[in-house]
């Protein structure tokens, strides 16, 4: 991953998109997503972005808005929420609540587009791109509930649908096969931070030209350096705590703590999974997974000290290794 060229998206949402110079990232992002041409018209102040990369494991995101007055909050999701589908409906609601001015009338409610990038298994599902929207059908005949000419002549839309949050979820955890078209292009690059060979996509270009890694200066791209190797041991925490739900899944649940993959372990072990707490020593029997937990770090080029504070084993212990 740190041999890419290219910034990691989340990174560059954090740091770099947010500048007006970048904003044909954002737009080529959501044009590809919505079908059709975006045009950002500023950034708006979002949710939770944190800077402290203390807070790795937490989610970044980002509020933009175009010509229209139409709301588009992007959020990457770097580990394993269980509640995350309500936590998209907070988020809208939150949004559709705080732009409206007290009084003023409901056909004022902003549009909001949510745009969700989740690097974990959310739901069940096999398609790496997901849309939603709220419609209403009639229950005994079926018909699809329309708007009244007037309604459509005083919103400016065609249908329901159009007045109401839509949702994107895109699953880009472990895609990197061949992109084949626009969407699998960006969700390559979401997944490996680098650009698909002749990549055309809407953005594509403008990720080329401005996100490469060798624009950053020394300091930033040390916090960049460990900013990848914190995804590299979040990713590794996410596919071990699976395992071992699977494998434990019948045991006694442990007490609560950092378990990104305690989701998947609990429904794979049909019981409920036990978790592993923040700190990072394993008890006793675990040693061997620890090792080798370590050995995949290790493979990696994890630096040796975080490895050491991760998995609990002295430095000399890794060396061996």
């Amino acid at each position: 991953m740190g041999e890419n060229k290219y910034i990691r998206f989340d990174w560059a949402m954090k740091r770099l998109l947010r500048q007006k110079a970048n904003f044909g990232i954002l737009e080529g992002l959501l044009t590809t997503l919505l079908g059709m041409k975006i045009k950002i018209k500023r950034m708006l102040e979002s949710e939770s972005n944190q800077d402290d990369e203390s807070d790795k494991y937490n989610r970044v995101d980002m509020l933009a808005e175009n010509d229209k007055g139409e709301l588009f909050l992007i959020e990457v999701q770097n580990n394993t929420e269980y509640a995350y589908f309500q936590r998209m409906l907070f988020g809208t609601s939150k949004l559709v609540t705080e732009y409206i001015r007290k009084g003023e009338g409901y056909e004022n409610v902003r549009k909001v587009y949510s745009v969700n990038i989740v690097y974990f298994s959310l739901g069940k599902g096999t398609d790496i791109v997901y849309h939603g929207k709220t419609e209403f059908r009639g229950i005994h005949n079926g018909d699809l509930l329309e708007l009244s000419p007037f309604q459509k002549q005083k919103f400016n839309v065609d249908v329901v649908s159009d007045l109401y949050p839509e949702y994107y979820i895109m699953k880009v955890n472990d895609f990197n096969r061949v992109a084949k078209n626009s969407i699998e292009e960006w969700a390559y690059y979401l997944n490996t931070g680098d650009v698909p060979k002749g990549a055309k996509a809407p953005g594509m270009e403008e990720v080329k030209e401005q996100l490469t890694i060798d624009r950053m200066d020394k300091s930033e791209r040390s916090a960049y350096y460990k900013h990848l190797d914190n995804i590299v041991i979040l990713r590794d925490n996410i596919y071990t705590e699976r395992e071992e739900g699977r494998l434990e899944g019948r045991a006694e649940g442990r007490e609560e703590g950092r378990a990104e993959g305690r989701a998947e372990g609990r429904a794979e072990g049909r019981a409920e999974g036990r978790e592993e707490g923040r700190e990072e020593g394993r008890e006793e029997g675990r040693l061997e997974e620890r090792r080798q937990n370590a050995k995949k770090m290790k493979d990696l080029s994890v630096p040796v000290e975080t490895i050491s504070q991760v998995t609990g084993l002295s430095v000399d212990e890794i060396d061996s290794l």
